[in-house]
């Protein structure tokens, strides 16, 4: 199930409830302390039950036809909706917009000094570059993560902001959005460290995060048939292939560009082992519920 609402427990739900039960979404309603959740069975409903959850707290009625409505909504108001139930989603793709373009997809010196893990400059044809002590006593802690926001090439980022909406928006429905900044933060972090670890600092791409993504939710599926992100198989083993083909050097040979492979091995790892800890969290959670 998805969480898809969060509200005081002083609003009676029960009207809209039954409004949702007429039209045959499964949901569930769970109180904790002084707030109420509202949870759907399927993500596919999220979109018609926000549109009359809206209208019905506008004071519009709820429709009293039996068959579920479809209401006409705007590009506008899509990504109003959009924003509402993906924020960190939309916010990492935002993101990355952003810094690519500012670093001109890495021909822009100055502002790509900004944002590569550590500060760089060429002598001749050798890079030197700072030192991760260095970057932690100067306080630049943003270092850390803002490498994945940096993208080399059109395809590169169209690529990895695909992929982005698609798992990162299933986790956030799912999980919820602080679930998936976690997971952006630690395996962006973990990612980042081991490529400048083997490669130094000119890298960039959300891929570290895009297969961490894909690891946690294929093992999720797996360990809790009970609350599923729904990722079809195929789509770990064409990771898997894109990830032999990325160490091999095939890809980079083809003209795709130079492959962070130690990022993209490392990201999935963090997100393999980043279900455990979320299993417990889950359950600690569930436990309070019931208390």
């Amino acid at each position: 199930m998805i969480k898809l609402l969060e509200l005081p427990a002083s609003e009676n739900l029960s009207q809209f409830a039954a409004f949702l039960w007429k039209h045959r979404i499964r949901h569930r309603i769970t109180h904790f302390e002084d707030a109420q959740q509202l949870w759907l069975a399927d993500a596919e409903d999220a979109e018609f039950v926000i549109e009359h959850f809206k209208r019905w707290q506008g004071g519009d009625g709820l429709a009293p036809s039996a068959e579920r409505p479809q209401p006409q909504i705007s590009s506008r108001a899509r990504l109003s909706l959009a924003w509402f139930l993906s924020p960190v989603t939309l916010s990492l793709i935002g993101l990355s917009l952003l810094l690519t373009l500012l670093s001109g997809f890495g021909d822009n010196q100055q502002w790509l000094h900004l944002f590569t893990f550590v500060d760089f400059i060429f002598k001749g044809e050798y890079l030197r570059y700072q030192s991760l002590e260095s970057l932690l006593h100067g306080g630049q802690y943003w270092r850390l993560l803002t490498p994945i926001f940096i993208h080399f090439s059109l395809m590169h980022l169209v690529f990895n902001l695909l992929w982005t909406w698609e798992l990162g928006r299933r986790v956030e429905l799912v999980q919820g959005r602080r679930r998936l900044l976690w997971l952006a933060l630690v395996i962006g972090v973990g990612s980042n460290f081991a490529q400048f670890m083997m490669t130094g600092p000119l890298f960039g791409g959300l891929s570290g995060v895009i297969f961490g993504l894909m690891g946690y939710t294929w093992l999720w599926d797996r360990l809790n048939p009970g609350q599923r992100f729904g990722m079809p198989p195929a789509l770990m083993t064409f990771m898997m292939i894109w990830l032999v083909l990325g160490v091999s050097g095939l890809i980079e040979r083809l003209g795709f560009g130079s492959i962070a492979n130690t990022a993209h091995l490392v990201g999935l790892l963090s997100g393999l082992v980043c279900v455990l800890p979320a299993m417990l969290l889950n359950r600690k959670m569930h436990r309070n519920d019931r208390c």
